[in-house]
C-alpha cells in the first residue's frame, strides 16, 4: 500500500428523489488498501457502494478514480474506467444455470480477445486461487454458501482489476467460512496490490481486515468519523461509532 489516492471523494450526496440518504461525504481511499464501509442497517452503505460504481446517478459532489470524475465523465471513459472494477455481490450473484467455470469465464469472453483455450487457463488459476480447483464443472446450487462466495470472488478477480468492490462478503457465513474469505481478501492486498473497498457490518470481518474505515450515522445522514477501526474504537467522538465497534463486549466477546 502506498500514500497515493486511489478513489476520492468530494461533497457526495446520496439521494432517492427528496429524501436525502447521506449528505457532505468526504473520504479517499489509497491505492492498495483494504478500506470498509461501516455502519448500522439502513444507514447508507449499500447506496453509497453503488454511487462508487457508477450504478446510481448522483445527485451532487465528486467521485474521482485515478483523478478522473466518475460523474462528469463522458459515458465512453466511465465506460473504460469501470471496465477496471470487480464486483462481488451479496449471495456472489453467480448465474444458477452456468458452471463456475463458465461463470468465470463470462467477463472474459464478453471484454476480451482471448481465445477459448486461453479462457480455460485463466478460468482454471483462478479458481485454483480460491481454493476450488476441480469444482470447475459444478453448479452453484452444489456447493456450501463459503465455496459460492469464493467462486464469486474468482469471477470478480476475472479481468485482475484495480478495485474490488464487496457487499456484505461474509453475509450468511458462518465463522470459520468467513475468516477463510477474510484471509483471502488480505492476500489481494498483499500480493496483487489491489485496492479492496467492501461495506460490511461484521465486527471480525472490520478488525481483520480494514487498514482504514468510515462510519456512516444514519439518524445524522452523515459521515461522522474515519479512520483505522482500532484507533475509532478508543477516539471516535460520535457515541455511535463506539457503541458499533464495541458490539461484542455485550456478549462476552472480546473485542480485538
Amino acid at each position: 500500500m502506498d500514500d497515493t489516492t486511489h478513489i476520492g471523494v468530494r461533497g457526495l450526496e446520496v439521494a432517492y428523489g427528496d429524501f436525502v440518504v447521506l449528505r457532505d461525504v468526504n473520504f479517499r481511499v489509497r491505492r492498495g488498501e483494504v478500506f470498509v464501509i461501516m455502519g448500522g442497517s439502513g444507514c447508507g452503505k449499500s447506496s453509497l457502494l453503488r454511487q462508487l460504481l457508477g450504478l446510481k446517478a448522483t445527485a451532487q459532489g465528486e467521485i474521482l478514480i485515478n483523478g478522473l470524475n466518475l460523474v462528469t465523465t463522458s459515458p465512453e471513459a466511465r465506460e473504460e474506467l469501470t471496465r477496471r472494477f470487480g464486483v462481488l455481490f451479496q449471495g456472489g450473484a453467480l448465474w444458477s444455470s452456468m458452471t463456475l467455470a463458465e461463470n468465470v469465464a463470462l467477463p472474459l469472453e464478453q471484454r476480451t480477445d482471448l481465445s477459448p483455450t486461453e479462457v480455460a487457463e485463466v478460468v482454471r488459476l483462478k479458481l485454483a486461487w480460491v481454493g476450488l480447483k476441480g469444482f470447475e464443472n459444478f453448479y452453484p446450487a452444489e456447493l456450501s454458501g463459503g465455496m459460492v462466495k469464493r467462486a464469486g470472488l474468482a469471477r470478480a478477480m476475472a479481468l485482475d482489476p484495480e478495485i474490488l468492490f464487496f457487499d456484505e462478503p461474509s453475509a450468511g457465513l458462518d465463522p470459520v467460512t468467513a475468516r477463510r474469505l477474510d484471509e483471502l481478501i488480505l492476500q489481494l492486498r498483499d500480493s496483487l496490490g489491489t485496492t479492496v473497498v467492501m461495506v460490511t457490518h461484521e465486527l471480525a470481518s472490520i478488525f481483520a481486515v480494514a487498514d482504514s474505515a468510515i462510519f456512516l450515522n444514519g439518524q445524522t445522514h452523515t459521515l461522522t468519523a474515519w479512520g483505522s477501526p482500532r484507533e475509532l474504537l478508543q477516539e471516535a467522538t460520535d457515541p455511535a461509532v463506539r457503541e458499533f465497534l464495541s458490539r461484542g463486549e455485550a456478549t462476552g466477546a472480546a473485542t480485538p
